[in-house]
């Protein structure tokens, strides 16, 4: 049972932390030149999305890791329907 486990443990899952969205026309992406800003639907503090395999599973906020990357600390598991998959 535990080799079972241990065959889990290595597949690989995609994890992405949302800040937040915007929808605009592509007429105005087409726009967007470097410096840009794209106002998003959250404010500061808000906490972000995390999901994984693009599935919603927490909420978290933004930390400096090592001065010099951001990472995501899990504020709260978000609970899911058991029967979806």
């Amino acid at each position: 049972m535990s080799e079972d486990m241990n065959s889990v443990y290595e597949i690989p899952v995609t994890v992405s932390a949302v800040l937040g969205k915007s929808t605009m026309q592509v007429s105005q992406l087409l726009k967007l030149g470097r410096g840009a800003v794209v106002e998003l639907d959250r404010k500061i503090g808000d906490p972000v999305d995390i999901y994984i395999n693009n599935k919603l599973i927490a909420k978290g906020e933004i930390v400096v890791v090592d001065d010099s990357n951001i990472g995501v600390t899990m504020l709260e598991i978000i609970k899911g329907d058991k029967n979806t998959v």
